[in-house]
């Protein structure tokens, strides 16, 4: 009897291991609206605020609903110099770079990167300073009037969005 706990043990544990770390992993989700002068637009969001997940980013889905993103959050202000790139990324995206006011310094539109080799994947980056980027789907900033100097509230942010 011992021995077959210990097989079960030896069988499920990885199972149970496994299933705990996506759980541990799932992307936490908040409501984020961007103001502007076309009005209020309102995003569900996932949120990557650690490394792993910005890293991780939106690579290998093959969908993003409408109304969905995900928003990626720096501790501190990150350069204009250093960007996103769409390694692994199936779907095209638009990024809008938001300064520590919640202002958008930039947006642009990303298209997949199909190569295998990393190195080969252009960078995306904002020209500004930044400290949180917003990823949704290809054409929606440009369906939604969202446009630079618009302001992104979240919770827990410190913007002045009216």
């Amino acid at each position: 009897m011992k021995r077959l706990l210990h097989v079960a043990i030896l069988l499920l544990g990885p199972l149970m291991i496994a299933k705990a770390s996506r759980a541990e992993t799932a992307a936490e989700r908040w409501w984020l609206a961007v103001h502007g002068d076309s009005g209020k637009h309102a995003f569900r969001v996932e949120v990557a605020d650690d490394p792993a997940e910005r890293r991780r980013g939106l690579m290998g889905r093959e969908q993003l609903a409408e109304g969905a993103g995900m928003l990626f959050l720096y501790a501190a202000e990150r350069p204009g110099g250093s960007g996103f790139w769409m390694y692994n990324t199936l779907i095209p995206l638009d990024i809008a770079f938001i300064d520590g006011a919640g202002r958008i310094v930039a947006t642009h539109t990303m298209q997949p990167c199909g190569s295998s080799v990393p190195a080969d994947c252009a960078v995306t980056r904002s020209g500004e300073p930044y400290r949180a980027a917003l990823e949704v789907n290809a054409g929606t900033f440009e369906a939604l009037g969202i446009v630079v100097g618009d302001c992104v509230a979240w919770p827990g942010a410190e913007t002045r969005c009216e």
